[in-house]
């Protein structure tokens, strides 16, 4: 980052506010000068007071202020620094962004601005998934701005999924980046015309009407592909066993329960340029399920007969009529990663397998990465094998997109 480099810092009304005191102090040490606007709804998660104790400078926060006009007008304001950043970036402050509006300091000083634009998006799950948003985003994306996060996580509304403002630390490299004259990210590859077609979750195999057999699975990695791709361009279709994780924004999502279920929607959505098959399905089921609840009977533990699940990554790699042009499976494991990984590939027919560690050994938590926010994948293919470093189910999500963009030019 060039020494002497001043920002502008815009905080938006959202908790991750309490974020921005972080990054003025991260910036300051990186030998930065902020000035900071803060909005009308900014004021309810910090002070001005902390604001200017930070960054050692005054705090903007009214458009008709006759003092801070005459000391420092908002079209000096918005083009005195090096780069505009935006921590918060509320769903609001986005709208408002997108449509052009000059209704308050924050979004006047935007629209003056001659200066890069950096945004770091926070709010709730189902905000930032709503087609509003995401075409939003698309609007000021198209305008050349830039955007670091969001992150999946808890939130404090008690939800879950993307939407947490990125952690200071990001921010800072991504500012770091755009003053260097770089991009915050490489252009994302374009899947657009493509249909691509995921599943993601467990199944569950009734064993009678109050139990069932599953794997442990939130889903969170499946979907992440599906939103991931759906940022690309492709017309996505999502096949979901049970999760407690909202449908994508943009996606065709189909609910199922059981492995069954799970193969014929798989079939229904066929034709497809890339099947990722991300679920993990159960091996097997009862072979008849009881339609009552099955009671203890002096301590004798039931007989169940199983019997195997269709093979649905097996089926669509070996399907003649409308194999994808890209079929990926997923093999979650607990010994012998790479090896088991290479004798799936090569079973199942299938172009290339993402394998992970599940052990307790490899996560350090049970079910290993199964409901955690984080994967270590390796990619297994009849050209080699790459191995990423432990990531965000979102960024692995992203690689993996781009990764099959990137083959594209091999599909005929």
């Amino acid at each position: 980052m060039p020494q002497g480099s001043s920002i502008l810092l815009i905080i938006g009304g959202g908790i991750a506010a309490y974020k921005s005191l972080e990054l003025i102090r991260e910036l300051k040490k990186r030998g930065c000068a902020v000035r900071a606007i803060l909005t009308k709804a900014g004021h309810q998660f910090v002070t001005p007071l902390s604001v200017a104790a930070l960054s050692g400078e005054k705090v903007f926060d009214d458009l008709f202020s006759l003092t801070d006009e005459v000391e420092m007008g908002h079209i000096q304001l918005s083009r005195s620094a090096d780069l505009v950043v935006v921590a918060p970036a509320t769903a609001d402050l986005m709208a408002k962004m997108a449509t052009g509006q000059a209704s308050d300091l924050a979004t006047t000083a935007l629209l003056a601005t001659d200066k890069r634009v950096l945004i770091a998006p926070a709010m709730n799950v189902r905000m930032w998934q709503h087609p509003a948003t995401q075409r939003n985003l698309a609007t000021l994306a198209g305008d050349g701005i830039a955007v670091v996060g969001p992150n999946s996580g808890d939130m404090a509304c008690g939800e879950f999924g993307p939407g947490r403002m990125a952690e200071p630390l990001e921010i800072v490299a991504a500012i770091e980046r755009l003053l260097d004259g770089a991009s915050v990210s490489p252009p994302a590859p374009s899947l657009a015309g493509r249909h691509v077609l995921v599943t993601s979750g467990p199944t569950h195999e009734p064993i009678d009407p109050v139990r069932y057999l599953a794997n442990r699975s939130s889903g969170k990695q499946g979907h992440a592909i599906a939103a991931a791709a759906r940022r690309a361009g492709a017309r996505v279709t999502l096949v979901s066993g049970p999760v407690a994780i909202a449908d994508p924004a943009g996606v065709e999502t189909i609910h199922v329960e059981t492995a069954q279920q799970m193969l014929e929607a798989v079939e229904r959505a066929l034709p497809a340029d890339i099947a990722v098959f991300a679920a993990a399905v159960a091996d097997w089921r009862v072979a008849s399920a009881s339609g009552d609840k099955i009671k203890k009977a002096g301590g004798r533990a039931p007989a169940l007969a199983l019997t195997e699940n269709p093979d649905i990554l097996a089926t669509i790699a070996r399907h003649r009529q409308h194999r994808p042009a890209l079929v990926v499976g997923f093999a979650a494991e607990t010994a012998n990663l790479v090896e088991h990984a290479q004798a799936k590939l090569a079973s199942k027919g299938c172009d290339l397998i993402v394998a992970n560690d599940v052990s307790l050994t490899g996560s350090g938590i049970a079910g290993g990465v199964m409901g955690a926010d984080s994967n270590a994948v390796h990619l297994v293919s009849a050209s080699g094998i790459t191995t990423w470093p432990t990531l965000g189910k979102d960024e692995v999500a992203t690689r993996l997109v781009q990764h099959f963009a990137a083959l594209g030019a091999e599909w005929t």
